[in-house]
């Protein structure tokens, strides 16, 4: 059973179930709101994670199409199987991290530094510091010497983003403003990362997965190396804001961390050698 809480003011308590998305064997948080998810599990029925995971590939789901579209597949399982009053993604390597701020900058165990129950409450249910909101997402990634659009530019192809405008155009075009904001602006919420209220997680996959539905009909990912396939995950992590912005939903930040060091220098100069060398990314960092 997944973490309840319980609303400010209310009597009844509220269930938070947090899928972390994962391929292989991994220790995962303790905190009983983490639901371990094993993804891809219908493209790879021989690896078996262990009881403690639940499979993508069962109830109503897209398991099979995780080559393409990496964690959505668990997004999409929590849309259409989970009816917890709070839903909410974060990846085996990428968590949200404690609101401690010298637990996050100290704790020589790294799984210490995740959010817990106790770190979404207050924003989720509110309390006598925190008025409630229904979204919380990743503090920003900040590109600084790129636009989201140049540097995606820079990294994979730029079609990808082209296409998804004028599906947008089509789709919705109240979200072609925010679009075109976003693409231009220096930083964006990534990482397909988010917990939202039933509502809100339901209403958002219901507008985001159409559009990535619609944009591999016209670029098929199949067309592309293993690595390059995967472009209908990236897209769709820079469709949230999009969509935020165009509700005018309010939103909580929360910062970022990885239970493993981050390879920084690998990270910036993979970046630096896309925008000023034309090295596109063929893995991941």
């Amino acid at each position: 059973m997944r973490e309840k809480i319980k609303s400010a003011g209310q009597n009844s308590a509220k269930t938070v179930c947090v899928a972390v998305a994962a391929h292989k064997p991994y220790k995962m948080p303790a905190d009983p709101m983490y639901m371990p998810m094993h993804v891809g599990k219908a493209l790879h029925p021989d690896v078996d994670l262990g009881d403690d995971f639940t499979p993508d590939n069962t109830g109503n789901n897209i398991s099979d199409l995780n080559a393409y579209y990496s964690e959505l597949t668990a997004i999409y399982w929590l849309w259409k199987n989970c009816d917890a009053d709070y839903k909410g993604l974060v990846h085996y390597r990428r968590h949200f991290a404690t609101r401690n701020v010298w637990k996050r900058l100290t704790a020589r165990d790294r799984f210490a530094r995740i959010a817990r129950s106790q770190d979404v409450l207050p924003i989720l249910a509110g309390d006598d510091s925190h008025k409630a909101v229904d979204i919380i997402v990743p503090k920003k990634r900040h590109y600084y010497i790129e636009t989201i659009y140049s540097h995606y530019s820079h990294t994979f192809d730029a079609h990808h983003f082209d296409e998804t405008r004028n599906i947008l155009q089509e789709m919705h075009p109240e979200a072609v403003p925010a679009f075109d904001r976003l693409m231009q602006s220096r930083s964006a919420h990534i990482f397909n990362m988010f917990i939202m209220s039933r509502e809100r997680f339901d209403e958002y996959c219901a507008w985001m997965f159409p559009i990535i539905e619609e944009l591999t009909r016209r670029i098929p990912p199949e067309s592309y190396d293993a690595f390059g396939a995967r472009y209908p995950g990236r897209v769709s992590e820079r469709l949230l804001d999009v969509w935020l912005e165009t509700t005018k939903y309010r939103y909580a930040e929360l910062p970022v961390t990885s239970p493993e060091p981050v390879n920084w220098w690998k990270k910036g100069t993979g970046f630096l050698k896309a925008k000023f060398v034309g090295k596109k990314y063929n893995k991941s960092f």
